[in-house]
């Protein structure tokens, strides 16, 4: 894809959302890209809704209009539809398929909604989605919290991102800990593989 690419990241806090949007952006940026990046809602305490975004390619504002999100980086089922007016045929979806509880749910002792009735609406309006167990993924990398550099992979994994895969590795493995460098290999690795697998069927 060439030209101006608009990403959105969706989970809650403590996902590491706007984690994996600094880091998109600073990878973008190395690559030579125009990058505008924005927290466009959300409380980043643990379990709060969190959206981040990341514009490559001149765009003026991180906002991202009803519809013209190109991508959508889902960390959290439910945040993935909450995020369904700024998807649309122009949009891939990449959506983690493990579920988070919100406390407004638990408090009124109320179930998650059925996977399917938050996947299926995203998968009519979106161009494409891959539903992915990222989850899982970022467990068998040897962390769970390695969901948001599994999440990474997949978008590198995509073929959409015009960026190296490898700088987007290097970018996440520089800022992180030096005690998980191998575990976050693994996570995006595995993230590269999962929708690379996907997009072949």
């Amino acid at each position: 894809m060439s030209g101006r690419l608009r990403i959105l990241f969706a989970g809650v806090g403590g996902q590491g959302v706007l984690s994996a949007g600094k880091w998109l952006g600073e990878a973008a940026a190395a690559h030579g890209m125009e990058v505008v990046i924005g927290q466009i809602h959300g409380m980043s305490q643990r379990g709060g809704s969190v959206q981040a975004t990341v514009a490559l390619g001149g765009a003026r504002s991180p906002e991202i209009p009803r519809g013209m999100a190109d991508l959508l980086v889902a960390l959290e089922p439910m945040e993935a539809a909450r995020a369904l007016q700024k998807i649309s045929k122009r949009t891939t979806a990449l959506v983690n398929t493990r579920p988070l509880l919100p406390g407004s749910l638990q408090a009124r002792g109320r179930p998650y909604p059925p996977l399917s009735s938050l996947l299926d609406p995203i998968a009519e309006a979106a161009g494409r989605l891959n539903a992915i167990a990222a989850t899982a993924l970022a467990e068998s990398a040897g962390a769970a919290r390695s969901l948001n550099v599994v999440t990474l992979g997949m978008l590198a994994g995509s073929g959409l991102l015009p960026i190296p895969p490898e700088l987007l590795l290097d970018t996440i493995l520089g800022a992180g800990l030096a005690a998980f460098a191998e575990v976050n290999r693994t996570a995006f690795r595995l993230g590269v593989g999962a929708v690379e697998q996907a997009r072949e069927q």
